[in-house]
């Protein structure tokens, strides 16, 4: 599956167009992680405990995108974005959304 951020692939036709595809997980944050974030607060430094677990979703939300843009019939999604957006206090939705489409 090729994946792109423009509306085109070079050296690629786009064929057919299939539509809109996402995949979205929504993760919330753990009071330990909580604790050991606001030391770092303190002193200063990455939050690797969130690092990772962004990381983690943003795989698991595109992985879903990928799933439903070959349910589709697409071997391509373009213009494909990510976006975040808070669901309550303690808890993230990250989303992974493109456009799938069929090149040769």
């Amino acid at each position: 599956m090729l994946l792109t951020t423009t509306d085109t692939i070079e050296s690629k036709k786009i064929v057919k167009t299939l539509g809109l595809v996402r995949g979205n997980t929504i993760r919330a944050r753990h009071i330990g992680n909580d604790i050991m974030a606001g030391l770092k607060n303190i002193v200063g430094g990455e939050i690797s405990n969130y690092t990772k677990m962004m990381a983690e979703s943003r795989e698991q939300a595109l992985d879903r995108m990928v799933e439903e843009a070959q349910g589709k019939g697409a071997n391509a999604v373009i213009q494909m974005r990510f976006a975040t957006s808070m669901v309550m206090t303690s808890a993230a939705e990250i989303l992974a959304y493109g456009t799938a489409v069929i090149v040769e």
